[in-house]
């Protein structure tokens, strides 16, 4: 039986060698879960699978480079979210984005980052999150948990630039003030 690799002996073995049987273990290793991620994203599983596929193909290609900081995992979210971005840029895309996001802001069921983002135990920071309008939440959720830039945040929420700062600063002067 051979020796687990770790995420990090994978990419390396992937960039130095095109190691395909490396490339296929880190694919079934992160694929199921960036999957279901970008599920909580985009409603559209055909956007979602191009997503992921575009996702692997960018780190098989070399285009997207692991430097080592960080965890796996979310690097690899962070070259999906900016593909999430991309594709929802393309024809149509405003009007499908605005279903799904419509569609997310009326489920029932909260998201794995709103769970993780309400368990938060220090002060009483959970508190002060779920007391922000949702559109805030929605900022911060974009901007520092999904490490979009303002402009692919815009997008993704499919609202000027200039609102998605302004929320964010509406966001943190209100988290400070709860928390003060």
């Amino acid at each position: 039986m051979s020796e687990t690799r770790s995420d990090g002996e994978l990419l390396r073995a992937i960039a130095a060698d095109a190691d395909r049987h490396a490339f296929e273990e880190l694919y079934r290793r992160f694929a199921p879960w960036l999957t279901a991620r970008m599920r909580g994203r985009c409603a559209d599983p055909g956007i979602v699978d191009d997503v992921v596929q575009e996702t692997f193909l960018a780190v098989w290609r070399g285009s997207a480079r692991y430097r080592e900081e960080g965890d796996v995992a979310g690097w690899l979210w962070r070259i999906a979210a900016r593909r999430l971005v991309d594709a929802l840029r393309g024809d149509g895309a405003r009007g499908r984005l605005r279903q799904v996001l419509s569609r997310l802001r009326h489920r029932d069921e909260a998201s794995a980052e709103e769970r993780v983002l309400a368990g938060v135990e220090h002060g009483d920071l959970a508190g002060a999150l779920t007391r922000l309008s949702p559109e805030l939440r929605a900022v911060l959720q974009a901007t520092v948990i999904d490490g979009l830039t303002t402009r692919e945040a815009a997008v993704l929420l499919g609202i000027p630039p200039g609102t998605v700062k302004t929320r964010a600063l509406r966001a943190r002067k209100q988290l400070r003030e709860a928390l003060a």
